[in-house]
């Protein structure tokens, strides 16, 4: 997943990724990148990844939070704008990374994620 994320508004998210949210589940933050998103919920982390020319292919990749084993904020610099978010979590050596533009707050990314996995 390449590009700059932008944030969502929860209830559009949970309006546009319902079907795939349990009974009870909470949106608590979304982003979009150009083509794919990243959901936060009150259970889990949804990464959800158009594939192909269309997108009209999907893979939704759920990661509970408990699966999380650390994670990492790099902040925007003077040449590099992007911060980045890097998840590793507990069934591979390799994080998860995602870039943040400008208009999306890195630190508040982090603490929405450390107060879900500190559950």
């Amino acid at each position: 997943m390449m590009g700059n994320a932008s944030k969502l508004d929860p209830r559009a998210a949970a309006q546009e990724f319902g079907r795939l949210l349990a009974q009870g589940e909470q949106v608590h933050a979304a982003y979009q990148l150009l083509r794919d998103a990243f959901v936060f919920t009150d259970r889990r982390l949804i990464l959800v990844d158009k594939q192909g020319m269309t997108g009209k292919k999907v893979e939704y990749h759920s990661i509970p939070y408990r699966a999380v084993t650390q994670f990492s904020v790099e902040t925007a610099g003077h040449f590099d704008l992007d911060a980045e978010l890097k998840i590793w979590i507990s069934s591979s050596d390799t994080p998860i990374s995602k870039q943040f533009g400008k208009g999306v707050d890195v630190y508040e990314v982090q603490a929405l994620l450390a107060s879900f996995v500190a559950r």
